[in-house]
């Protein structure tokens, strides 16, 4: 069995970073390497849950997955290991809930580092490539595509706004909140999402992330964007598991074990 600190031995190498001192400049290299080589998807949620799992995977689990399938997770899943992986490392991090239509449905990490405070979030499906300030005077912008991402400064009680906008229009948002947060205090919103009812029980949602672009899978919605230019083309659900093949490199085999009892899929939004 390979110990904790080989378990993150290993994580470093799938990203590709080399270990250094806790310092600003390794911490963007790891959040970009992570938004890179981990995506946001819930194939492997769907897996996990036919084997009968209604946590987030072990670490072990959750890098062979990495390694063998290019899996990641959903927020839970993302979020905690690269926290984890921060605070191994050294670094003055906090794990956080963040509110959404309901209250901690989202996970990410405060680092303070120099002084000042950071958002570290590779859960969300946004191209967050560096530390996102808390430290705010004016609104922090973000773009890519036909996508637009608004970090606001804090309000009175200590919270961060980050809105998502598509073609102009808000589509989403979370409240990240600085109390700081034990991943035990998830248990049953974790567990509610793998019921029978929950979105990514009911829907297929990938997004990974190039050094200037994404790829982006929404049921049956396939988008890449390069810069600010973006295609997006409708496909079936036949098509589904060569497209996630070809474009995020998961076996058509596990795919389709993920997806063989989906009998419709609900939109992300509703």
């Amino acid at each position: 069995m390979v110990s904790q600190q080989g378990l993150f031995k290993k994580y470093l190498e799938l990203l590709g970073v080399t270990k250094s001192e806790p310092d600003f400049d390794l911490l963007k290299k790891i959040v970009k390497a992570h938004l890179i080589k981990v995506p946001f998807e819930n194939i492997s949620k769907l897996i996990y849950r036919k084997q009968g799992l209604t946590s987030i995977p072990d670490l072990s689990t959750f890098l062979d997955g990495v390694e063998k399938y290019n899996f990641g997770g959903t927020c839970y899943t993302n979020n905690f290991y690269l926290y984890s992986l921060l605070k191994h490392l050294g670094y003055n991090i906090k794990l956080c809930g963040a509110d959404m239509k309901s209250p901690d449905v989202h996970i990410i990490s405060i680092v303070t580092i120099e002084g000042k405070e950071y958002i570290i979030d590779g859960g969300y499906a946004a191209p967050f490539f560096e530390p996102l300030p808390r430290d705010l005077k004016n609104d922090y912008l973000l773009s890519l595509g036909n996508e637009k991402y608004i970090v606001k400064p804090k309000d009175e009680l200590g919270r961060t706004k980050v809105e998502q906008y598509s073609d102009g229009n808000l589509q989403h948002w979370f409240i990240a909140k600085p109390d700081e947060r034990k991943i035990e205090d998830f248990r049953k919103v974790i567990e509610n999402s793998y019921s029978d009812d929950a979105v990514f029980m009911n829907a297929v949602r990938i997004t990974k992330y190039s050094e200037n672009g994404s790829r982006v899978l929404k049921n049956f919605s396939f988008t890449e964007t390069m810069g600010n230019e973006y295609q997006t083309r409708k496909i079936t659900l036949s098509e589904l598991p060569t497209v996630i093949q070809e474009n995020f490199g998961m076996p058509q085999t596990v795919v389709n074990e993920a997806i063989s009892s989906m009998k419709e899929l609900k939109d992300l939004y509703d």
